[in-house]
């Protein structure tokens, strides 16, 4: 689009927009099409990303019990799971959909409220719109 852009996490409605938080349009009547379009594709990514998690807890179930552990641990056990899955996805040693069985999605609690509008910035509007017109410029895939 002619403007590099820095990385971004994606949040969810209840997330103030910063340059670096992308998050969904509020959904109303009012939404553009090109908005819609942005809102289901933050979806879709949003979803790819729960699965990633799913599957390491699966694969790495002790990251199911990370309460048992410090926080100054975590960083550290998480790196290293994800470590050693790239290990074995390299060296062909597939994932077991079995494993599923064993972990089930589980919600963390979250806001129910979004953030208030004076915690967002103003600048990250324009990379939301720049990230609009991406999507709108390489069509449905």
């Amino acid at each position: 689009m002619g403007k590099a852009q820095k990385y971004v996490l994606l949040g969810d409605a209840t997330y103030p927009l910063q340059d670096w938080i992308l998050k969904p349009y509020q959904e109303d009547e009012n939404l553009t099409q090109r908005q819609l379009q942005f809102n289901y594709r933050l979806k879709r990514a949003h979803s790819v990303i729960e699965n990633a998690f799913l599957r390491l807890k699966a694969r790495w179930q002790i990251l199911l019990k990370c309460d048992d552990c410090s926080l100054e641990l975590l960083p550290t056990l998480v790196l290293a799971c994800c470590i050693l899955h790239n290990v074995c996805e390299a060296h062909d040693n597939p994932f077991n959909e079995e494993w599923l069985e064993g972990t089930e999605p589980t919600e963390l609690p979250k806001p129910c409220q979004p953030a208030p509008a004076a915690m967002e910035d103003n600048r990250a509007e324009q990379v939301r719109e720049l990230m609009c017109q991406y999507f709108e410029s390489c069509g449905e895939s």
